[in-house]
């Protein structure tokens, strides 16, 4: 197994530029977000976890060490992009890879074990994680077919009435089959009013071929907190202590 942690981002609603910090490096509960996340994942050797990083990339590199292997991301183009960016990291390379956040710091160790676990075992090309609450925040909706099967994954901002009502999300943390990910990679197209290459198209586009996309679910909202304010750091802050 090998990982690629995304880790490319500035966080302007951070206030990043007046702490002179990358999202990645804010800390929680003393320590920086990334280390948090780097600490759940530490199951997996180090020098098969890729970092993608982007804006001030060499305070990244020097909090995190040169244990670990790292890819730039020079133009923050998606979390599409920042995968691609990655790529010649895994040349060679037929096992499966897992893609997170360098500013989840609540995702759990147990959860990473389980949706690899449930990869593996499944036989899935594609595994996503996703969370069933109870008052969705705007996340990507999980749609299904009549047989439980993954049909579709729906932006919150494209979401009707009923799909608003779905209470299953995508997370956006993944497994995939690498060499599948890397070669379908090449597909995504950046069509939106952003113009980025978007990760959470990968999972449809694999569905679209036929290939085997299965997920693994969790009923914890607080496990997937991605931190883009200040609020959100208090809150990952609070998480942190308590536990």
């Amino acid at each position: 197994m090998k990982a690629i942690v995304l880790a490319a981002g500035k966080g302007k609603r951070l206030q990043s530029e007046k702490f002179n910090l990358p999202k990645v490096l804010r800390e929680a509960n003393g320590k920086p977000l990334i280390s948090h996340v780097l600490g759940h994942i530490d199951f997996i050797d180090r020098q098969d976890t890729v970092i993608v990083v982007g804006y001030m990339k060499e305070k990244v590199m020097e909090q995190v060490g040169d244990a670990y292997r790292y890819s730039v991301q020079e133009e923050q183009k998606g979390t599409g992009h920042a995968v691609q960016c990655a790529s010649g990291q895994f040349d060679g390379y037929d096992g499966d890879v897992l893609i997170l956040y360098g500013d989840m710091p609540l995702v759990r160790r147990e959860t990473y074990q389980a949706i690899i676990e449930k990869h593996r075992e499944s036989g899935a090309d594609c595994t996503l994680l996703t969370a069933v609450v109870d008052d969705p925040p705007a996340y990507g909706r999980i749609v299904r077919d009549k047989d439980g099967a993954v049909q579709a994954i729906v932006e919150d901002k494209d979401c009707n009435e009923e799909q608003k009502k779905i209470k299953e999300l995508n997370v956006g943390i993944y497994v995939f089959k690498a060499p599948l990910l890397f070669e379908e990679l090449k597909k995504l197209k950046n069509s939106n009013a952003q113009g980025e290459y978007y990760l959470t198209d990968m999972p449809m586009i694999f569905l679209s071929e036929g290939k085997k996309v299965e997920t693994y679910s969790i009923d914890s909202l607080t496990e997937i907190y991605g931190v883009n304010t200040l609020e959100d750091l208090a809150f990952c802050e609070k998480e942190l202590a308590k536990r």
